[in-house]
């Protein structure tokens, strides 16, 4: 084990670096309960001296993860929303980052770190004005409908890193490993376009038709969540 005393000041960066990617790592695998310091700083071959050296606590060094993981995402995410001349094609960037960085962001999705969950909202919010600008008379703006079904993009979006490990089984490759990222893209393209064929016939139209009046009942008896 190395101690403080055995990093050089100008060598401080690759410390923080080590140690930052050794929580990944660690959070990815574990979870934020089984990140404890001893593990992380036994993954990153330091003391655990050096995680309050460098970053203060546990919970300063899962903030420093955030940043590094999901911060440029979720920039992108805000500059998209507040330019409404840019598309809402930030989620694909996701798959696109480093295997430790979207390992770490599945894991943050389900263990609802502050970052993650901001993701979701601000996609939520981009998906609904996509939705809204290319199909109004579908998808009113502000409106309940349109609000779900937004939400319900981004987590059919979000899901295949969250279930990872069961798309990974099932497709015979690692699904987070950003050489595959386009082939899970395809697969959903794929899905998007052949069941809008399957709803704009007859059978498919009479599901989506019974649906639709089942959750108008719901809406109309439940009034919505908080």
């Amino acid at each position: 084990m190395m101690s403080s005393a055995a990093i050089a000041p100008d060598s401080d960066q690759t410390a923080r670096a080590r140690l930052r990617d050794a929580a990944m790592s660690v959070y990815a695998h574990h979870g934020a309960k089984g990140a404890t310091v001893q593990v992380i700083a036994a993954e990153a071959g330091v003391s655990t001296g050096l995680i309050r050296h460098y970053f203060g606590s546990k919970d300063g060094l899962l903030a420093a993860c955030d940043i590094h993981a999901i911060g440029a995402l979720l920039d992108q995410a805000h500059r998209a929303l507040a330019d409404e001349s840019i598309p809402p094609e930030f989620v694909t960037g996701m798959y696109h980052s480093t295997r430790a960085e979207v390992r770490y962001l599945a894991r943050a999705l389900v263990e609802g770190s502050r970052s993650a969950a901001e993701l979701y909202e601000v996609g939520s919010k981009l998906a609904e004005r996509f939705l809204s600008e290319r199909w109004p008379d579908q998808f009113p703006p502000g409106s309940p409908a349109t609000r779900d079904a937004a939400a319900v993009m981004s987590s059919m979006h979000l899901g295949p890193l969250v279930l990872h490990v069961h798309l990974s089984r099932r497709i015979g490759v690692d699904s987070l490993d950003p050489a595959h990222a386009p082939r899970v893209g395809a697969a959903m393209t794929t899905l998007y376009s052949t069941l809008g064929e399957f709803f704009a016939a007859e059978n498919g139209k009479q599901l989506a038709d019974g649906l639709s009046e089942v959750s108008e009942e719901s809406r109309r008896t439940s009034g919505g969540l908080p």
